[in-house]
């Protein structure tokens, strides 16, 4: 289910900073989600159709607006009332899989690793358009940017790691929870939805730049489990298909609840789908 598809978003002029190149290029191979940059003590973007992540943290008048969207969505495609828990957990992953990869691009292109705590961020799903103001990144010591305002230099990549784990969970924290009553799920289910908004974006993201495989082993580096407050590994195993082809999946630590709407289409990586439907599915002449 595409629940992280925007719509095509404009070619707007941007901020340039280390972290520009990045976010240009996640644009170039998925062009419906578009990052803005702010200057440092700038303000992220507000104004109709933009939300702050702020907004969401505090629940209120705009929470509820962010929920009804989803609401409203969810009736008209699928012909159906979904239940409130179902409409939660649609709007906290059409958030959280795009602010992830304000981290985790960066870092997977260019090894910087951005700080974006809830105030520096702002959402206009709409037109799938993120407004970002990045005052700190992180970067190793051989870094050409190691010496631009804002860096921060650690020593090496596991630490560069942390801060990737670090710079998620500082900004979603407050957002789960306050989503955390109307999911009706405790905490540890809902930092297995960030595991998966991690690991699935940037599987997503490597599989259109090409680089796929090394996506998913920088997946397994960045979440290999036990890492709180993440809920487990990144869990990417292989099936054997029916010519003896190998065939790659993995297991969510979570559940979408897109079967409550469609029961007859459940997720290739959903806990509730067994490996020979996988294989079914995954096998290229299926």
């Amino acid at each position: 289910m595409p629940l992280h598809a925007f719509a095509p978003a404009p070619s707007e002029p941007s901020l340039v900073s280390p972290l520009t190149t990045a976010y240009t290029r996640l644009t170039e191979v998925f062009p419906t989600l578009r990052v803005r940059e702010v200057p440092p003590g700038g303000s992220p973007e507000s104004g109709p159709g933009w939300v702050r992540a702020t907004s969401l943290a505090e629940g209120g008048a705009i929470f509820e607006s962010f929920l009804a969207w989803d609401e409203e969505q969810a009736r008209r495609d699928y012909g159906r009332q979904p239940r409130p828990d179902v409409v939660a957990s649609f709007a906290l992953h059409r958030y959280a899989w795009p602010v992830c990869l304000l981290v985790t691009i960066p870092w997977f292109l260019h090894r910087r690793v951005p700080r974006i705590p809830v105030e520096a961020v702002s959402f206009q799903r709409t037109l799938g358009e993120l407004s970002v103001r990045i005052e700190e990144f992180a970067c190793l010591p051989d870094d050409p940017a190691a010496h631009e305002p804002g860096a921060r230099v650690v020593a090496d990549e596991e630490a560069l790691r942390a801060e990737v784990r670090a710079a998620v969970a500082e900004h979603l924290t407050p957002v789960l929870e306050a989503f955390r009553p109307r999911t009706r799920r405790g905490r540890r289910a809902l930092w297995g939805t960030a595991t998966d908004e991690i690991t699935e974006g940037l599987w997503y993201l490597g599989h259109l730049l090409g680089e796929e495989e090394r996506a998913m082993h920088e997946a397994g580096l960045l979440l290999p489990g036990g890492t709180t407050p993440y809920a487990q590994g990144a869990a990417f195993r292989e099936l054997t298909g029916p010519q003896g082809e190998l065939l790659t999946t993995r297991d969510r630590a979570s559940c979408c609840l897109y079967y409550t709407l469609r029961p007859e289409d459940t997720c290739v990586t959903c806990p509730r789908t067994c490996d020979a439907e996988r294989i079914a599915r995954l096998s290229p002449n299926r």
